[in-house]
């Protein structure tokens, strides 16, 4: 049976407690060592004393089946579980630093701390919705960074992962979580949404660029329900410095329907990480919350909402890639350039969520200093965008479903990659050179590229008939 009462010293299965780190309402927080680990760890323990909730202990039980399926640098390195039936614990590593909570003291951040802190949180939601988790508690103390800088999503008691059995629905039917960062969906009872992690991380993003909590801190089912219905004041309205295309982007992570959110933290985190390509639509100037009449009808005539069974959640990962296009704008003939259209145009028929990136490599020397201006006196860089967007305005795209880079490297392929690794690409869809002469001499862009992409890639060839005499 677990012991009642533990102090410095005290060994348990080899691992010594060196001293108190936390003691909370549902867990404790021991500092250990082992001598088969060199690294910082905690041990964490449920509080089982009399009065416990009993959801504190269905909430270790789940952390104890998740936390070992985790790998990856956005969450705790596991070391080991600990039995119930003798002393339930968790080891995992102890991160440096603190966790977002102090800075509640500083708030409101500047735009841009917001945007790259929530790029870096939706980064880590890439990673932990691609292994089939869903947190369903992001919100500031369970956010912690490296030292190299990668947030790291901690307390996995509330997550739902979609492959295990879902204890805290089977067993409880009033909804858990942290009240100021829940989504609608969240409060009727559904835990299977990955969408919901991107509600609540909007729900952090409006706290901390304006001071203020988008729907307060309700404690009870009724106040909890009122975001079903009520939204938020927008953030410009109380703190006007807010950019337009931030406030955007968070108002879109707080939509109601999951369907009107991003359907994937990897495209939020696209966003947030290039603001000014953010297409704008009515909720970026928007200065009051919904009229009375709009409120009304929300309340007692509401649009369905877009619910995700669990077995077909992972499927919004897949129905929304992001996919780059690298266009060489220079070396392409005008056939070439309509097959990579044609090719792109049918992955946008099969997924029509998904995000375009369109890429030109502005190739610059190494040694020698290059001109921003063609021989015509055109800036290289502006002309580029413009020949980009000329090339995709024949897509039936929606505003914001696609966007235009131009990549100044010494090395393109280089450059390409380096974009699919930092925007967590899906897809890339590329041109081979046309002539096998300057293949020979260059080298191959897009066999470089195909051999070291971290996704799928396509590489659109022009059709080579044979001579014929």
């Amino acid at each position: 049976m677990a012991r009642a009462k533990l102090n410095p010293g005290d060994v348990i299965d080899g691992f010594t407690l060196v001293e108190m780190a936390h003691k909370g309402g549902m867990a404790r927080l021991w500092r250990v060592t082992h001598p088969d680990h060199d690294f910082p760890m905690l041990m964490k323990m449920p509080e089982l004393g009399e009065g416990a909730d009993p959801a504190t202990i269905v909430g270790f039980e789940m952390e104890q089946m998740i936390l070992p399926r985790l790998s990856g640098p956005h969450v705790p390195r596991f070391v080991t579980n600990g039995d119930f039936a003798v002393q339930p614990y968790v080891v995992f590593e102890e991160l440096p630093g603190k966790s977002l909570y102090p800075r509640l003291e500083s708030l409101p951040l500047s735009p841009e701390q917001v945007a790259d802190l929530g790029a870096r949180i939706a980064t880590a939601l890439v990673s932990l919705h691609h292994q089939k988790v869903v947190h369903l508690d992001i919100k500031p103390s369970n956010v912690m960074f490296r030292e190299t800088g990668e947030a790291v999503l901690i307390d996995y008691g509330l997550a739902r992962h979609l492959e295990l059995p879902d204890l805290m629905d089977e067993e409880f039917r009033l909804p858990y979580g942290t009240a100021p960062y829940m989504a609608p969906e969240q409060i009727l009872g559904h835990r299977s949404d990955f969408r919901s992690d991107i509600f609540a991380l909007g729900a952090l993003m409006y706290f901390f660029a304006t001071g203020k909590r988008p729907f307060g801190d309700p404690q009870r089912l009724k106040g909890l329900k009122r975001r079903l219905w009520r939204d938020p004041y927008p953030p410009r309205a109380l703190n006007p410095i807010v950019p337009a295309a931030l406030q955007e982007v968070i108002l879109r992570c707080l939509e109601i329907n999951p369907a009107r959110r991003y359907p994937t933290a990897a495209q939020l985190a696209m966003d947030l990480q290039n603001l000014s390509g953010v297409a704008l639509t009515p909720r970026a100037t928007k200065l009051k919350r919904d009229s009375f009449s709009v409120v009304l009808k929300r309340r007692f005539n509401p649009d369905p909402m877009d619910m995700v069974k669990p077995e077909n959640a992972t499927e919004q990962l897949f129905d929304a890639p992001i996919v780059a296009v690298a266009i060489d704008l220079n070396g392409s003939t005008p056939e070439l350039l309509d097959k990579l259209r044609i090719v792109v145009g049918k992955t946008l028929d099969t997924t029509p969520n998904a995000r375009v990136a369109c890429l030109n490599v502005l190739k610059v020397n190494r040694l020698t200093l290059d001109s921003a201006l063609d021989e015509e006196g055109r800036n290289k860089h502006v002309r580029k965008l413009v020949e980009l967007k000329n090339w995709a305005s024949a897509l039936d795209m929606p505003p914001g479903g696609v966007t235009f880079h131009v990549l100044e490297a010494v090395s393109p392929a280089q450059a390409i990659l380096n974009y699919a690794r930092e925007n967590h690409v899906d897809h890339i869809v590329m041109g081979a050179r046309a002539e096998a002469a300057m293949r020979s001499l260059l080298g191959s862009v897009s066999g470089e590229v195909a051999a070291h992409a971290p996704c799928t890639v396509t590489v659109v060839r022009n059709r080579v008939w044979p001579a014929t005499e």
